[in-house]
């Protein structure tokens, strides 16, 4: 029986239910990811979606739970087809769930086009390399670590920081310098309580910044599964933004720790071999196929950027959803707890941080021409700084040298004045670059080995002049 006649068929009673996956027995035909209708004996109907086949079962996952189902009595029926999700440029300014259905009270947008969430595989060959800055007003973002269309730039967390308040900041603030653009943004949160779920909402729609915002929310109360269609549905509606509508589209997805929760519980219900701390042994493939959708494609003037943002067990970043994040994307941003802890907002810790294209979006054409050697000597004098404040925990701050006094102030400087920054603060590249010059000033010339004579004299001499005077 071929599985076009197979959705004509009921097939009444259930092998096995375990936790969220009920076992179905002797099904004719079945496919991988085919979408199945399972009607409860109280006659509600859920939906659920094969995720094993074999002669003498399939495995379905049902995806509003399997409370209420019995062995019995439970129906199914296989429907022949993968889940879609109907995308349309209407969604923007909207609100919904894992699955893509509304939750802000409005009907589903009117005529989208069915789309697979699984999405198809970019031909390598048909990638753009990513170039062109993307400004978040965040300093330690814009000036050393910088965000490039087309990017996938995870952030590293961990629990209790702040990176609930950044992902709402770099929402309200990213764009594009170029403003002849059209510059969206997806978000989707996995796993968040109402009260996140509804700080978002309430600061999206505060700043006004929500009419170009489409949000997908699992909630915590959601079953787990959801959580793993959650980001599937948010890029697919980013893909038919980007590669249909030409749109530039940064999708946002907190907190990946939460979708990988998820896929290890699943495994675990599917009697999987567990691999590195209990995560299924695929877990890189699947983060791959997620990440991986993000970029630019030869035929579309469109691209997707991908801001992933995960929490760090114990903030140990070689967890191995960190660890595994770092191989598939293009560099890091690390929050680090000494920084929350002494106040600084946002805790973005100066060099574990990385952006591997930051290389290729700025500079002349880009941003400025003093772009890249003002990062380069900033991350060389911080790292310096580093080295100093170990040796003075060890022998006293009295006992270091006088150059090394003037790095211990430079350091307090750049933390207080370039790192530091308020909430709502949208600071411009030009502000984040002159800031950066500004607390560089400190230093004296000759320990800026990367800085050209030519760029010293344009943006420091005046500087140390006024200095001087003073």
């Amino acid at each position: 029986m071929s599985t076009s006649e197979n959705h004509l068929l009921e097939y009444v009673g259930l092998a096995r239910i375990d936790g969220p996956l009920v076992f179905v027995g002797h099904v004719g035909a079945a496919a991988y990811g085919e979408m199945v209708e399972v009607r409860a004996p109280s006659g509600e109907v859920r939906l659920g979606q094969v995720l094993e086949t074999s002669a003498d079962v399939t495995l379905v996952q049902v995806f509003e739970g399997t409370s209420g189902l019995s062995n019995k009595n439970t129906r199914v029926r296989f429907l022949g087809d993968s889940l879609k999700l109907p995308v349309s440029r209407d969604m923007l300014g909207r609100v919904f769930d894992g699955f893509g259905r509304p939750a802000d009270g409005s009907p589903m947008p009117f005529g989208g086009e069915p789309r697979d969430i699984e999405g198809k595989a970019i031909n390598p060959h048909a990638r753009v390399y990513p170039r062109d800055f993307i400004q978040t007003g965040i300093s330690a973002i814009d000036g050393m670590n910088t965000l490039v269309r087309g990017q996938k730039l995870p952030i590293f967390s961990g629990n209790g920081m702040p990176h609930d308040r950044i992902a709402a900041q770099i929402t309200r603030q990213a764009r594009l310098l170029a403003e002849d653009v059209q510059f969206t943004i997806v978000f989707a949160a996995m796993g968040v309580t109402h009260d996140v779920a509804r700080f978002f909402t309430k600061t999206f729609e505060e700043s006004g910044v929500l009419t170009n915002v489409a949000c997908f929310f699992s909630l915590a109360n959601a079953p787990s599964v959801e959580r793993l269609l959650t980001p599937r549905s948010a890029l697919t509606l980013a893909e038919h933004l980007a590669f249909d509508h030409g749109m530039h589209v940064l999708v946002i997805l907190t907190d990946m720790t939460n979708y990988c929760e998820s896929l290890r519980e699943i495994g675990t219900a599917r009697g999987e071999i567990p691999a590195r701390k209990g995560y299924p042994g695929y877990l890189y493939s699947d983060l791959a196929s997620i990440y991986e959708r993000a970029g630019r494609i030869t035929d579309s003037d469109g691209s997707i950027t991908q801001l992933p943002i995960l929490t760090m067990p114990s903030d140990d970043i070689s967890h191995p959803v960190p660890d595994l994040s770092g191989y598939i994307t293009e560099g890091q941003i690390v929050l680090d707890r000494e920084m929350f802890q002494r106040g600084i907002y946002p805790p973005i810790a100066g060099l574990p941080s990385l952006s591997r294209l930051m290389k290729d979006g700025i500079g002349k054409g880009h941003t400025r021409e003093d772009h890249a050697p003002l990062a380069s000597q900033l991350f060389a004098a911080y790292s310096y700084v580093k080295q100093v404040r170990g040796l003075a925990a060890v022998i006293g701050e009295e006992e270091l040298s006088p150059l090394d006094k003037t790095y211990v102030k430079f350091g307090d400087e750049f933390e207080r004045k370039f790192i530091s920054q308020g909430e709502f603060e949208n600071r411009s590249l030009e502000q984040t670059l002159e800031i950066g010059w500004g607390t560089l000033a400190a230093l004296p010339r000759s320990e800026m080995h990367r800085i050209s004579d030519e760029l010293a004299d344009k943006y420091l001499k005046a500087r140390h002049e006024d200095d001087d005077e003073a």
